[in-house]
């Protein structure tokens, strides 16, 4: 992928079309998270879907002390649409992320310039057990949803003319790409 990719759907619509295929969706966020555009490029909010499993015991605590906020507050909304497997509790969420990999061990926010060369992973960089993509290929996997990307085509003597080209799917359904995420938080700076 040349780093360029559509998106020109809202995120409602995305959730409807992935709980038509069979994707739960427990978790989304309202339709202005992700902005619609044809030239979606590195650095922009994106939709992705993702599971979020969390240990049983550590979201007991935490549905314990929000069940009893509910009740302060005369509330008991304290249910979870959430799948249970063994010790895990599954939650799918759809979410916005933004594009272009910043590790979770950066101290400081990137250029454009670097965050450029972390936006594609090849599949033999994931073959060994070093290097970057290795905390996050266990355990930090997610879906990127597009309508289709872009790839240049080299025309012209010496392939010096490049021609923007979209691929998309035949039947015009959502594409789904394998994507990798993190979180990080910068020197001085309280949120992620």
């Amino acid at each position: 992928m040349c780093g360029r990719y559509a998106l020109g759907v809202r995120l409602a619509y995305i959730q409807q079309q992935l709980q038509e295929h069979g994707m739960q969706v427990d978790e989304a966020p309202d339709d202005d998270s992700v902005r619609e555009t044809y030239n979606f490029a590195p650095g922009n909010f994106g939709a992705v879907y993702r599971a979020e499993i969390t240990d049983k015991k550590s979201q007991q605590d935490v549905d314990s002390a929000h069940q009893n906020h509910d009740l302060e507050k005369g509330k008991d909304d304290a249910s979870s649409d959430a799948k249970s497997v063994d010790n895990t509790i599954i939650k799918h969420k759809l979410q916005s992320m933004k594009w272009g990999l910043i590790p979770f061990w950066t101290k400081r926010q990137p250029d454009y310039g670097s965050m450029m060369r972390t936006i594609n992973c090849r599949d033999d960089s994931l073959i060994d057990d070093s290097g970057i993509w290795t905390t996050m290929k266990r355990r930090k996997r997610c879906i990127v949803v597009c309508q289709g990307f872009y790839e240049w085509l080299k025309k012209g003597p010496g392939g010096k003319e490049k021609v923007p080209h979209f691929i998309r799917r035949k039947d015009g359904e959502l594409m789904c790409f394998a994507g990798l995420w993190d979180c990080v938080s910068y020197e001085g700076m309280p949120s992620f």
